[in-house]
């Protein structure tokens, strides 16, 4: 992949080979970024595990304690009374049958679906376009629900949803460069946090393998496991 004149001028002020305490991490990530955007802040953690085993599949959600500085579209799939409670709730959108063909019809301008569990035998059929685009609501994650109301508030707020992917990679947004340093602590910290909670008992020997920061424009920088939380491991 071909680099830009910035970004190689970036990576000039890394040092590849060194772990970088958590603080530092971040100074780093906010000192290179030059950009005349709020560029996204990213966090990238390779886990420990086989996730092509049942028993070692690492998934659920966090409520990152400062958010993630973007406005979160949320789609609830409901009908009759359900579809009002979740629009009061601050949904952006609720329905049923008409938003199934819009998304048949390639329509996804919605960060997070959640649906009741009655909804669950349609929302099914849409599995090969939500699923790939990690948009399938799911019971593990809390997005097949009753309870519409503090599932959209939580969404709106800062509740995510994360998943391994099939190399046991964990990929999740943790901020905006706007954030004052110790936003993007706390949210790291919290994310880390989470994860180590959500370790499978049958995963084996190191868990957090690696953990790096990165911006949009930016090289990613190497993270000291242990200056995030003290009992990792």
């Amino acid at each position: 992949m071909k680099h830009g004149k910035k970004y190689l001028d970036n990576r000039k002020q890394v040092d590849s080979e060194k772990f970088y305490p958590l603080t530092e991490a971040v100074e780093a990530i906010k000192d290179m970024s030059k950009s005349n955007f709020d560029a996204t802040v990213e966090y990238a953690a390779r886990l420990g595990i086989n996730p092509t085993k049942a028993d070692q599949q690492v998934r659920g959600t966090v409520m990152l304690p400062h958010g993630i500085g973007k406005e979160v579209k949320v789609l609830v799939f409901a009908d009759g009374a359900r579809v009002q409670e979740a629009l009061d709730a601050g949904a952006d959108y609720a329905g049923s049958e008409e938003y199934f063909q819009k998304i048949q019809d390639g329509w996804f301008d919605f960060d997070v679906a959640i649906a009741t569990p009655d909804m669950m035998g349609e929302v099914g059929k849409l599995g090969r376009f939500l699923g790939p685009r990690g948009l399938m609501p799911n019971p593990k994650a809390g997005t097949v629900t009753n309870d519409i109301a503090k599932t959209v508030t939580e969404s709106k707020t800062g509740k995510l949803e994360y998943r391994a992917d099939k190399y046991g990679n964990i990929h999740m947004q943790i901020g905006k460069l706007s954030f004052d340093s110790e936003k993007l602590i706390d949210n790291t910290r919290a994310l880390t946090r989470e994860l180590l909670r959500a370790r499978p008992a049958s995963a084996k020997g190191r868990y957090f393998l690696s953990i790096h920061l990165s911006s949009t424009m930016s090289p990613s920088v190497k993270v000291d496991r242990s200056s995030i939380i003290d009992i990792i491991r």
